[in-house]
């Protein structure tokens, strides 16, 4: 696992949109081979997508070779304009290669069961990006998940329901009770995991994603069993971290950028000589 630490929410942004830009130019992607990106909703990823479109503005990235999968809907109307609002009517994707969940369909398990389906059609997902809640729960896989779940109908706790009032005019009575949510297992099959954490109010999640063992009672945990897991975090996100740690992971960057060079790093941490 890979732990960077940037100073603040956009310091943050603005890292992890840059590797994501640059992982899509370096994979090259084609028609007959796109690059599968999964995607998070919330307030974390933002700062993500409006660099993810200054790139695309700027000549620097195109997303007509990019195939998209959303985490989680817990509505049939609010993630599909979110993305659409935030990311995808500001670039070039081509709106077949979008895939959301659809939460008004007549067997949202049946529904669950093909979206696996397509990701496994188009040979898996290469990145998954993900924010997480203050509890640890990535996408909708709140604490006692599974840690091998599949894409699924998720009751979710009030505390979610809660944090998603923001998006319903801060009205409690007209979030959705029940989402459907793409699985920890899921996740974990994607060939690089990507997971953003800001904010003082995540430090405990973070700590415990670091510090501590595997645990279903905090699903981004899972992660450490991923060969390729990149977390990219500010400074108030450390706040529950002991100070050897931070300390280790910032020492591992200043090795990799003046010892080693970063032009001597591949974007994914292996070494190029």
């Amino acid at each position: 696992m890979r732990l960077v630490i940037r100073q603040d929410y956009d310091a943050v942004s603005e890292h992890m949109a840059a590797y994501i830009r640059d992982r899509i130019n370096e994979f090259n992607p084609t028609p007959e081979k796109p690059f599968v990106l999964g995607l998070p909703t919330g307030s974390s990823p933002v700062g993500v997508y409006k660099n993810l479109v200054k790139y695309y503005q700027n000549g620097e990235l195109s997303f007509k070779n990019v195939v998209t999968f959303n985490m989680d809907e817990d509505h049939p109307e609010s993630y599909h304009s979110f993305m659409w609002h935030h990311l995808f009517k500001h670039v070039d994707i081509l709106p077949q290669n979008v895939h959301i969940l659809n939460g008004n369909a007549e067997n949202l398990d049946d529904e669950c069961k093909k979206f696996e389906e397509k990701m496994k059609a188009f040979g898996g997902v290469e990145l998954f990006l993900g924010g997480i809640g203050p509890d640890g729960h990535i996408a909708f896989n709140e604490p006692g998940s599974s840690l091998s779940s599949r894409t699924r109908v998720k009751t979710l706790a009030y505390d979610t329901i809660l944090a998603n009032s923001r998006f319903f005019d801060n009205d409690i009575s007209k979030v959705p009770r029940m989402a459907l949510t793409v699985g920890v297992g899921t996740v974990m099959d994607a060939r690089e995991v990507a997971i953003i954490i800001t904010g003082a109010h995540k430090a405990p999640a973070l700590a415990k994603c670091i510090e501590e063992g595997v645990n279903h009672m905090w699903t981004v945990s899972a992660i450490q069993l991923h060969p390729k897991a990149l977390i990219v975090c500010d400074e108030d996100a450390t706040l529950e971290l002991h100070v050897k740690t931070v300390k280790y992971f910032k020492s591992i960057e200043h090795v990799v950028n003046d010892l080693i060079g970063a032009e001597n790093v591949g974007l994914q941490g292996n070494v190029l000589y």
